[in-house]
């Protein structure tokens, strides 16, 4: 690798110079980059020398932009035949908050430190904690398919991510906070509440969200057929997205069996009686009905239901009608629901799991929370629902641990 300068004059009789850096890259072909300054020529020399001897390393030449790395991302997503849900999410944070900020930027010039410096950007910006993390998963993954297409040779975002010490994780783990009951997780009684309020249509719905801990995607593709009421038990095997497509869980995991309650089997029983059977045809009238009913929350043509329906027609009147009113609301002009999502169900449904009493006993044990709920590991339930669980080492316990250490009688 070398540096020379060189120079040319142009049309109109002026002087220029220039310096440029020679190099062969790892597979023998001669590159150059031409630089303004003497000193950038030497520092991309001697950056470029420790790239072609680790065999990472691509000539501006070679590489593409974010944006077209954005589209092939695109591309690979809909090829490997994503849901449309997940699509629409890539294209959004591509086109909202990717592009609008490093998307003429070739993939070969971003570095852990400018990837850091587009992490600012964003939080400068407005872009919230949670949207700004995903936003940078996306960037992962987007640079994770210019890999493999041999456009760039390193990862910025996964290189970034291995820098970070623990103490930015535990910051990062402190910053969410943990799910307290009362605020996240609705309390017991708000619940009896919400279970002796719940009436027609909605009752059966929210009966089984509360001893079921599903998803709204798998509430509103649960088909009648993964229902066993003789054995009171619920298969999840389906979802349906906000577009009312059905599709596989949002995992290995997501498929499970779900023992339930009398109170839900009973509720069912008589909701199967009443509830809307699905058409042959969109425009089908009554007598083109199928006899026997499909899913078990559908519409009222017995399609799928719409998710923003059920909260806002469902679970925010609900629990205006059980008093489980937002504090900051109370009154007689204007009252507001307190739980905004039907996640607040689930996270219910978790620590009624974790803090039941059976036959004398403790709640379940953590790995069998993890497979009622679903999760993939069961670090992504400890993470969430850890604190919950009953803790052993009181004050009484550990006077008698002390006790039987140093041989004596506890007082």
């Amino acid at each position: 690798m070398s540096v020379r300068q060189r120079t040319w004059t142009t049309p109109t009789g002026d002087t220029r110079s220039a310096w440029v850096a020679d190099y062969f890259d790892q597979a023998g072909k001669r590159r150059h980059k031409t630089f303004r300054l003497k000193k950038d020529a030497l520092t991309f020399v001697q950056k470029a020398s420790v790239e072609v001897r680790a065999g990472v390393h691509v000539a501006d030449s070679a590489s593409i932009t974010v944006a077209a790395a954005g589209e092939n991302w695109l591309g690979s997503g809909a090829a490997a035949g994503l849901e449309v849900t997940t699509m629409d999410q890539r294209r959004q944070h591509l086109k909202l908050h990717i592009n609008r900020f490093i998307g003429s930027t070739l993939l070969s010039r971003l570095s852990v430190p400018a990837v850091r410096e587009f992490e600012d950007k964003l939080r400068a910006s407005g872009r919230s904690p949670a949207m700004i993390k995903k936003v940078i998963g996306s960037l992962g993954s987007i640079f994770a398919d210019a890999q493999e297409r041999g456009h760039v040779m390193r990862n910025p975002v996964r290189d970034m991510r291995v820098r970070r010490s623990s103490v930015d994780r535990r910051a990062e783990k402190r910053s969410k906070g943990r799910l307290k009951v009362g605020v996240d997780i609705p309390a017991t009684h708000e619940v009896r509440a919400i279970v002796e309020a719940a009436q027609g249509r909605w009752r059966p719905f929210f009966v089984t969200a509360v001893f079921t801990g599903m998803r709204s995607s798998e509430l509103r593709g649960l088909r009648w057929q993964d229902v066993d009421l003789d054995r009171r038990e619920i298969k999840i095997h389906q979802r349906a997205d906000k577009y009312g497509c059905i599709g596989r869980p949002k995992s290995e995991a997501g498929e499970r069996t779900i023992p339930v309650p009398p109170m839900v089997i009973n509720v069912l029983r008589e909701w199967r009686l009443a509830c809307p059977h699905r058409r042959t045809c969109e425009n089908a009238t009554a007598s083109q009905y199928i006899k026997e009913p499909y899913l078990v929350f559908p519409n009222g043509h017995g399609g799928v239901e719409n998710h923003a329906n059920i909260i806002n027609r469902g679970w925010h009147p609900l629990q205006v009608e059980a008093g489980v009113i937002a504090p900051q609301e109370v009154g007689l002009a204007d009252l507001r629901a307190k739980y905004t999502g039907l996640h607040s169900l689930r996270h219910f449904y978790a620590s009624w799991l974790i803090n039941r009493r059976e036959d004398g006993g403790l709640g379940l044990p953590a790995k069998l929370v993890q497979e009622r709920l679903g999760h993939s590991s069961i670090t992504m339930t400890m993470d969430t629902y850890g604190h919950l669980f009953p803790r052993e080492d009181d004050a009484d316990e550990l006077a008698a641990a002390e006790a039987l250490l140093l041989g004596k009688s506890a007082t």
